[in-house]
């Protein structure tokens, strides 16, 4: 008998109900807490926030791009080193869990937590999931994915219903959790939303017949926070650690309604696995073995990792290669959108850098993935420090503010980091002028305009336009200098009106604490910018889920009824030409293909480089499917298989592209997955509407 289960044997009732709810963390640094069981030496156990970074409460870690910024650089294996680096320092912390990563589909562009999340493409999603979980497991940390599952959205997120088919949830909204498992995640957290009408939590046939069935999976499930909604249900349903356990407790003297503001769960409604537990327990309504169940998965996960035993080194915090990771990430994800010749920047040019929030960098959104950093890098040091021409700055308009889930929870202090260094020059600085930009833009050789969103958990955006008067700022600095680079911070698809007004547009999404010195360098070349977009960019009334009845959905009600045509395979669908497809990026370097091959299970292609300078290239192959059965509709395109290769000036290389049996299947909910006959044609090209070269095969 191994050691899980003696301690399950030797525990008492009491103690095994300590070891599926949270309590208060003592030391009050973790987002949850499991408390010890002193009699037979279970040490406690910390589940810590990190999606973006580690966000141990009142500590100081690595704050990391954005998990979208990391998805496109279209590399897995950079997901597999930021994951390692934030179990890191999640150890440097004493925690012992990661609730990370997210990977919730891109199916709403005004979601206002799709910059935690990795993809509108389940493949992509899946890739990254994997990488960044084994990252994470690696370094003997609990990696925790999450939400679990079709949390789309946050308006309504605690009550709405995602009225969604069985092939849409097989087909893109659970491979990435299957690939997380797969990968050996020790961990799943539940949505707080409702599928086809039951709660997550309470959702046995996704948590017990699909994820621990189908998949295999002998982790835990955790729920998120204060998201319960019943004992015997969730119990039963296969729940094992409810989170935090702990009920909101109001001043004294005020009245607690946390579920008054939309998209907060009710923090009063906690304990619902402690004395509630023991008596359904006591009654038969949920059996002893369940609760054992519960336990062995929670002791197993911390004896997986060296918790239990405490057979775990003490990991690292700010290393320089944790440092030098962020900046090298954030530079890689960047996307060039738009380049009229203009970049590379010369470096002998004068530069004005203009923007309302140049002076502080954009560090993520609001809620449970705000981390503070040591350091950061705003993006007017970033560039001042770059340049060998003059640069002068201004802000043009008022600051954007940030937007945090903290700002709206009752009896909760807002104090969620500092945003990285103060611009405490700016605030010794007149009130920002527009005419003194445009100013400034007219005596330079080169504008760059940074502007940003703001999102947030716990609330979704109005709209895919920029906050504040940043469109009129843009356009006015375009008229004084057709020499104009804009910059892009956003958690998301963005409307950029006036983008065939300016000579270039970059998408540096949130870069974390290298915010400057990453876009620093890629706009003067000294690397090049070689990030894809994982998401789609067009007008808001162009996605699928433009429709109310789909987004924010009625009287509690989603319908996903697009089915599976969500982000490019809408666009195709309805032949609506984004402003920017899925996988468009451009580079510094010019990039030649040649004939491709396939087997079928492999996809060669030879990619030269035809250019002065070495550039990133990300080869990227799509499967076009045969006419399918009448009745059964099927996506022009779905992306396949994908790689980021470098390629020196003037030299070819032999890019292979493996494909997994998936990308040619479809989901039947009576027949399950299935491949039809036919000719199928892969596509291999720059973006999901650059395609370079096809080949064809029989199946």
């Amino acid at each position: 008998m191994d050691r899980v289960d003696q301690l399950v044997d030797e525990l008492t009732l009491e103690e095994k109900l300590r070891l599926v709810r949270g309590a208060e963390d003592p030391d009050g640094t973790a987002t949850g807490y499991v408390p010890d069981v002193e009699r037979l030496d279970i040490p406690s156990f910390r589940l810590v926030d990190g999606p973006l970074g580690v966000r141990a409460e009142g500590k100081r870690s690595t704050a990391f791009p954005a998990s979208l910024s990391l998805a496109a650089t279209f590399d897995p294996d950079l997901a597999r080193e930021q994951g390692a680096a934030m179990a890191r320092e999640a150890k440097a912390h004493g925690q012992d869990a990661l609730l990370a990563p997210g990977m919730n589909l891109l199916r709403v562009p005004n979601c206002g937590r799709n910059f935690e999340y990795l993809s509108e493409d389940p493949h992509h999603a899946a890739r990254f999931a994997g990488e960044l979980v084994a990252g994470i497991e690696g370094e003997s940390v609990v990696a925790t994915a999450k939400h679990y599952v079709a949390n789309n959205q946050e308006t309504g997120r605690t009550e709405v219903s995602a009225e969604v088919g069985e092939r849409a949830l097989r087909e893109l909204y659970l491979p990435a959790f299957r690939a997380a498992v797969g990968a050996g995640a020790g961990s799943v957290m539940t949505a707080y939303n409702r599928v086809n009408g039951t709660h997550m939590s309470d959702h046995r046939r996704l948590l017990t017949d699909v994820l621990k069935g189908e998949w295999g999976f002998d982790g835990y499930v955790v729920s998120d926070w204060y998201g319960i909604e019943s004992t015997v249900g969730a119990a039963n349903a296969g729940l094992d650690l409810e989170m935090p356990g702990v009920p909101v407790a109001a001043p004294e003297g005020e009245e607690v309604d946390m579920g008054s503001i939309d998209g907060i769960p009710d923090g009063t409604k906690a304990g619902l696995f402690g004395e509630p537990l023991a008596e359904a327990i006591g009654s038969g309504e949920v059996p002893e073995e369940r609760l054992d169940d519960m336990v062995r998965r929670v002791l197993g996960a911390m004896a997986r990792t060296g918790a239990l035993d405490g057979e775990r080194d003490d990991g690292a915090l700010d290393t320089p290669e944790h440092r030098a990771l962020a900046e090298r990430v954030a530079a890689r994800g960047t996307v060039l959108l738009e380049n009229d010749a203009l970049l590379p920047l010369d470096e002998d040019a004068t530069v004005a850098v203009i923007g309302p929030n140049v002076g502080e960098p954009k560090l993520g959104g609001g809620g449970s993935s705000e981390t503070t950093p040591f350091r950061s890098v705003a993006p007017r040091d970033g560039i001042e420090n770059r340049a060998e021409g003059s640069v002068t700055v201004e802000r043009g308009i008022d600051a954007i503010e940030d937007l945090s889930l903290f700002d709206l929870l009752p009896f909760v202090d807002g104090g969620h980091g500092d945003g990285g260094e103060a611009d405490d020059a700016d605030e010794e600085r007149p009130e920002p002028s527009l005419s003194d930009a445009v100013a400034a833009a007219e005596a330079a050789d080169v504008a760059v305009v940074f502007v940003r969103d703001a999102t947030t958990e716990g609330r979704d955006r109005e709209s895919l336009r920029l906050p504040g008067e940043q469109d009129e700022l843009v356009e006015a600095v375009a008229d004084a200098n057709d020499r104009t680079v804009v910059v892009v911070n956003s958690g998301g698809p963005v409307e950029l009106p006036w983008r065939e007004e300016v000579a270039a547009v970059l998408e540096a999404w949130y870069p974390g604490q290298a915010d400057g010195s990453s876009i620093a360098s890629v706009l003067y070349g000294d690397r090049d910018p070689s990030g894809r977009l994982p998401v789609s960019f067009g007008a808001e009334e162009e996605y699928p889920t433009a429709d109310e009845e789909r987004y924010p959905g009625i009287d509690d009600e989603a319908r996903y009824d697009e089915g599976v045509f969500v982000g490019y395979r809408a666009f195709d669908a309805t032949d609506t030409e984004p402003a920017y497809p899925f996988g468009h990026g451009k580079s510094y370097a010019e990039f030649r293909y040649g004939e491709v091959e396939t087997d079928g299970s492999t996809v060669g292609v030879e990619v030269e480089n035809a250019s002065e300078r070495a550039g990133r290239e990300v080869v990227q192959a799509y499967v076009r499917p045969p006419a399918a059965p009448e009745g059964v509709e099927r996506p022009v395109r779905e992306l396949a298989g994908f790689e980021s290769v470098e390629v020196d000036s003037g030299e070819s290389q032999r890019v292979e592209v493996e494909l997994d049996e998936r990308a040619f299947a479809r989901y039947d909910p009576e027949e399950g997955w299935t491949t039809d006959p036919g000719t199928y044609t892969v596509e291999v090209g720059r973006s999901s509407r650059d395609i370079r070269v096809t080949a064809e095969f029989e199946r």
